[in-house]
């Protein structure tokens, strides 16, 4: 069997015909046989495919030559050839839902107005310089952050991105408005949109990590600011990028530590559990439970 991957990717760039593009992207990866999610708009492609390594480099390939994406940023990492269920690639009027389609300029360049891009070493060089001053802002859900953050993280408490605009504009973070704020996702995709949000609602110095948590994981790996595991959209639920991980994440049932979501046993329920091994083999354990309030694997996928 070939080796197995998975690839992660979002472009800004205007698109004048988001159907003609679904049907060319869904077409390219039924005769290369990926399995994933893309999702289209008017705004750029965001996705998450997995299958043959030579099929996702023929993928990519292909993908760059249209204009507008030749500068994606794809992320690899190791697959099992049984990460997605099958392929589903769809438009939408927001490649994020943040519940507001005109909340995000794009042009040629990307994303217009968004937080200025730090290479992850360049967070650490920031938070060297400027030590308490800097403040992390998570761009994910909050469930997310149960099982990793960055060190001292502000995590709103947002269950999906359609809560991050009343959030923002809620006036719990007014006084951090003059902070050098560093926001961060999983791929990048959702600071791009946050940052750009925070920016136009007076945060005066907000940036954004290149490539997210998973281009930070790889360069700085377990040794710095980043602490945990990380959530990921994919039945693999989560990745750890060294095996000095920590495991932050507590066990809803004993508080024991783990890092592993499980899905609810109700086939009609949409919410994660976080449990231990020693938890999750006891069935009722998996019930539906009124603190069992997360969103399974939405359609955002960065």
């Amino acid at each position: 069997m070939e080796l197995q991957k998975i690839i992660l990717y979002y472009g800004f760039a205007p698109i004048a015909d988001p159907e003609a593009v679904r049907l060319w992207q869904k077409t390219l990866c039924e005769s290369l046989g990926l399995k994933g999610r893309i999702l289209i708009s008017k705004h750029g492609i965001n996705g998450t495919l997995g299958g043959d390594m030579s099929a996702l480099k023929k993928y990519v390939r292909q993908t760059k030559e249209f204009t507008g994406f030749k500068k994606i940023d794809f992320k690899w990492s190791d697959g099992t050839g049984q990460d997605f269920p099958r392929l589903r690639v769809r438009t939408r009027s927001e490649l994020v839902a943040f519940g507001d389609p005109d909340a995000v300029k794009v042009d040629a360049k990307g994303v217009v107005g968004g937080g200025k891009h730090l290479k992850p070493a360049q967070v650490d060089a920031l938070v060297a310089e400027r030590g308490d001053e800097v403040v992390f802002f998570d761009g994910r859900n909050a469930y997310e952050a149960e099982i990793g953050k960055f060190k001292n993280a502000i995590v709103p408490d947002v269950q999906t991105s359609h809560d991050f605009i009343a959030e923002i504009e809620s006036g719990k973070y007014d006084d951090i408005k003059d902070k050098p704020i560093v926001t961060y996702c999983t791929g990048g995709i959702r600071c791009e949109i946050l940052s750009a949000i925070m920016v136009e609602r007076g945060f005066k110095e907000v940036y954004q990590i290149e490539g997210g948590i998973v281009r930070y994981g790889e360069s700085q790996g377990d040794e710095s600011l980043w602490e945990g595991s990380l959530y990921v959209f994919d039945d693999r639920m989560n990745v750890n990028f060294t095996d000095k991980a920590k495991t932050i994440g507590k066990c809803e049932n004993c508080s024991g530590p783990t890092s592993q979501f499980r899905n609810c046993a109700n086939l009609g329920c949409k919410d994660l559990i976080l449990l231990c091994d020693e938890c999750a083999a006891a069935e009722v354990n998996l019930e539906c439970k009124p603190t069992h309030t997360r969103g399974r694997r939405k359609e955002s996928v960065g």
